[in-house]
């Protein structure tokens, strides 16, 4: 079947951003909504935005032209009857949706296809209410759909692959990149996207660090674009804190998606974020407030410093850091009483250092080497409850002795990007195992929907090392005793087999 003209029900942003990308490839389309008046403020909307694009160069005139004049607005559902696929992007709520697909059964032709926005409802349970649940499927746009350039196409219990086989074609004349999902709670993105928000909660909630060092930490430690407090403002936590509730209940309670009651208490006071002025960070004139960092302490005299070799890695890279800054190295055996003793943990915590290898606390200090310690890359300090506040900033004078920001933060099994990043890691894997979406299209929606560096989560893994990633969640479960850090089966198999992780099985 050839699609050609296309129906959009809804003219809320992402109806409008729909419509918008579908006249613009070329495709007739017919946008209703039952407030009317939505619908003409919709089209308003689109010249508006086709005039500027216009005027910036982005397009010419005859295709602004050209394209306002391929949406035609409709005063009844029954003018869906011409579509060959009908988009529905209205109000998440399933029996409002299952009525809707019902209705429309009786108005559209029997091949036309019938795909829901939802970014959080299950299409097998959408589906239900048809006659002919094949022709329905998940057709998931992110806001703002022009400049999102990706769609993931869900596949219902009853959905005939040919559905998403035509609509996956139908995105790449779109201009937008199709991923392919099974219907499981949150898809592709959405799922994959629980581990960033969840853990930098966590590590709030356990007075770890505050909002702003999470983030700094999560942008200049460990490279991506946003942390995870400016991203929840940035959406309004009036959306992240319902889709947190959502998997995780519809996951029956999965610990690695446990929500976080700071955000309940923060949705019960309207700190939504941006779009009410105030949330994790206080908003004036679309400038975000941050409190500044604390001066660096000075460097005292004489300061001896023993580096703790319990792991080789981390070991390797700080003592050639400290080389680097010119520090007096101790190399014996056990550490001097009159030195700061440093150590390098991969998902333990400080604490736990101590403890297990007698060392002092007052004077132990731990240093997160898994990101590299290059010059201008922020490094992160961590305190146990037992360190003295001099040896503390000593060792703060001491890593930013070559001008590169240091972080002090408080105890915590993985610091704060070893337990983000390796829990991102970690849900990708997960999503792989249950086979939810090919490795591939993982990598590709959530790098394109998300915006995470290195090409997606499972090549993150790859990049920094799978092992190293697996060494960081087996120590946080142990320090912890929390099964949210289990390590996937998929990470676990791969690592034993030396394979990539977005390698599939080879009898697959």
């Amino acid at each position: 079947m050839s699609i050609r003209t296309i129906g959009v029900i809804g003219a809320g942003a992402m109806g409008r951003g729909i419509a918008q990308i579908a006249a613009q490839a070329g495709f007739e389309v017919l946008l209703f909504d039952q407030n009317q008046e939505a619908v003409a403020a919709a089209r308003q909307s689109l010249q508006q935005v086709w005039e500027k694009l216009s005027a910036k160069g982005k397009i010419t005139e005859a295709v602004a032209g050209e394209s306002l004049a391929r949406v035609r607005t409709c005063a009844s559902l029954q003018d869906m009857a011409q579509a060959q696929l009908v988009i529905e992007a209205i109000v998440e709520r399933l029996d409002i949706k299952r009525e809707l697909f019902k209705q429309l059964e009786e108005i559209v032709a029997a091949d036309c296809i019938l795909a829901s926005n939802t970014s959080s409802l299950s299409i097998t349970a959408i589906a239900q209410a048809c006659e002919k649940p094949g022709r329905v499927a998940g057709y998931h746009f992110f806001n703002p759909v022009p400049l999102m350039k990706v769609v993931e196409i869900i596949d219902g219990l009853r959905s005939d692959a040919q559905t998403g086989d035509a609509l996956i074609a139908l995105a790449r004349e779109m201009g937008h990149t199709p991923v392919r999902a099974r219907d499981m709670p949150g898809f592709i993105v959405n799922h994959a996207g629980r581990g960033m928000n969840i853990e930098g909660l966590k590590a709030v909630q356990e007075s770890v660090a505050s909002f702003a060092q999470v983030d700094a930490i999560m942008r200049e430690q460990a490279g991506f674009r946003m942390g995870p407090f400016e991203l929840m403002d940035l959406t309004g936590l009036d959306v992240s804190h319902p889709v947190m509730e959502s998997v995780y209940r519809q996951f029956y309670d999965e610990p690695r998606f446990r929500p976080s009651p700071i955000t309940a208490v923060r949705v019960a006071g309207k700190l939504l974020g941006r779009k009410t002025g105030r949330g994790f960070y206080d908003y004036g004139e679309d400038q975000t407030a941050k409190p500044e960092a604390p001066a660096v302490p000075p460097l005292p005299d004489g300061l001896r410093v023993w580096l703790a070799p319990f792991q080789s890695v981390g070991h390797r890279r700080a003592a050639a850091l400290l080389k680097a800054l010119g520090a007096n190295l101790i190399t014996s055996d056990r550490p001097p009483h009159d030195a700061l003793i440093v150590v390098t943990p991969f998902g333990e915590d400080a604490a736990s250092i101590v403890g297990a290898y007698e060392l002092d606390g007052e004077r132990t200090v731990a240093l997160d080497t898994f990101f590299g310690l290059e010059q201008g890359r922020r490094r992160v300090l961590m305190c146990c409850a037992a360190t003295a506040p001099q040896w503390r900033d000593a060792a703060h004078a001491l890593f930013a002795g070559d001008g590169t920001a240091v972080s002090v933060i408080q105890d915590s099994a993985g610091f704060v990007a070893q337990r983000i990043v390796a829990a991102i890691v970690n849900v990708a894997c997960d999503i792989a195992q249950q086979s939810i979406a090919s490795p591939g299209d993982i990598d590709l929606a959530v790098s394109l929907g998300l915006g995470y560096p290195h090409g997606g989560p499972l090549s993150i893994g790859d990049k920094l090392g799978a092992s190293h990633l697996l060494e960081i969640l087996r120590a946080m479960q142990r320090v912890t005793g929390d099964m949210r850090y289990r390590p996937s089966l998929w990470l676990q198999r791969r690592v034993q087999l030396g394979m990539s992780l977005r390698a599939e099985a080879a009898s697959q």
